[in-house]
């Protein structure tokens, strides 16, 4: 892969399962992706589901996935599914959402 492919921003909408939360997994998935240099934003869903949508290299999106595999320490991780869609770029930065 060359420079400008990998700099080619993506976007990638994933819903992660398990004990995810009331374990910090909004506050360290919003550090992580900032960390990261990414876009997008995260919520609670009522099913108990983590809901997080980032935008931005691939490379950096790939290493936000792989952080979600675990997340936070007290975060028990079932499944991660992730939709790729078309980059936007109306993002502006990494939300926290209710």
């Amino acid at each position: 892969m060359n420079r400008e492919q990998q700099e080619e921003a993506v976007r990638v909408r994933a819903m992660i399962t398990g004990g995810v939360q009331g374990v910090n997994f909004r506050a360290g998935c919003r550090e992580q992706a900032v960390r990261h240099g990414l876009t997008g934003w995260v919520r609670n869903n009522l099913d108990g589901s983590v809901e997080a949508v980032f935008e931005g290299p691939r490379d950096s999106v790939q290493r936000m996935l792989a952080w979600c595999e675990h997340g936070p320490i007290a975060a028990r991780v079932s499944e991660v599914a992730t939709r790729w869609e078309e980059s936007t770029g109306e993002d502006t930065g990494f939300d926290v959402r209710r």
